[in-house]
């Protein structure tokens, strides 16, 4: 069916995957709405996406923000086809034993907590909106399936993302809402920079991880937002060939 007229949110919007993502949405005729905590940015982004974005600074953790993020979409749109449920970050790879708390609860406040609550609010309005129905794409990660070295907080948040994933696809199926997962691996960003200098592997060495284009990630997103609601891409993993994923460790 494709995205073309279609309204489309994607969180962490301002930079890296989010960026691409949103770029390439609107390119392919989709109405975007920009989500992230930075309006400057935002609005840089929604320039080069064309008339028709519509970009809103939220921060994904704060409740009341997220409702005003929604609120937004209803006055300027009148409904929602699709979400990119992105926002995230991650720390330095830490050993386990030595992760303070605070640092715990700030992957998992916006990696789980953030992604629950534009995810909720996504599924309130498509349930409630005439005709009904819609998509929900949650960012999860290699890291749901098999962790790194030092990175219990981001991959515990992306093994919940999973969870998340499931119970919204069976919550919504009588709703018409479908609900996918989207596994990156190694995506050039500045997130993922450091792959290319040497990180930690499972036998305690430091080697250089091969990376993908970013724009291999935003080209699957845009299939998978633009499937018919009668089918779902429930778990689709897109990762650059040559990393050490399939027989990590």
């Amino acid at each position: 069916m494709g995205v073309d007229g279609k309204i489309v949110l994607v969180t962490g919007a301002s930079q890296g995957i989010g960026k691409a993502c949103a770029l390439t949405l609107a390119k392919a005729g989709a109405k975007v709405v920009l989500a992230a905590r930075s309006q400057d940015k935002l609005d840089a982004v929604a320039a080069e996406c064309g008339e028709g974005a519509l970009a809103v600074a939220c921060d994904a953790t704060d409740p009341a923000s997220v409702d005003a993020l929604y609120a937004a979409i209803g006055e300027k749109f009148g409904r929602l086809d699709v979400v990119f449920n992105n926002a995230g970050n991650n720390i330095p790879g830490t050993d386990f034993g030595d992760i303070e708390f605070g640092d715990w609860r700030h992957v998992i406040g916006l990696n789980l907590d953030g992604a629950f609550l534009i995810a909720r609010g996504a599924y309130r309005m498509m349930r409630d909106q005439s005709p009904k129905g819609g998509r929900i794409i949650n960012n999860g990660s290699i890291s749901a399936y098999a962790p790194r070295p030092g990175s219990a907080p981001y991959t515990a948040s992306k093994h919940a993302i999973t969870g998340l994933t499931k119970t919204i696809s069976l919550d919504g199926r009588k709703h018409d809402i479908a609900c996918g997962q989207i596994d990156i691996g190694n995506a050039l960003t500045e997130m993922a920079a450091r792959m290319a200098k040497g990180v930690p592997q499972a036998d305690g060495e430091i080697r250089v991880e091969p990376l993908m284009d970013v724009q291999v990630v935003a080209d699957t997103v845009l299939y998978m937002a633009g499937l018919d609601l009668s089918a779902n891409a429930q778990f689709l993993t897109v990762m650059a060939t040559k990393m050490p994923f399939v027989g990590r460790g």
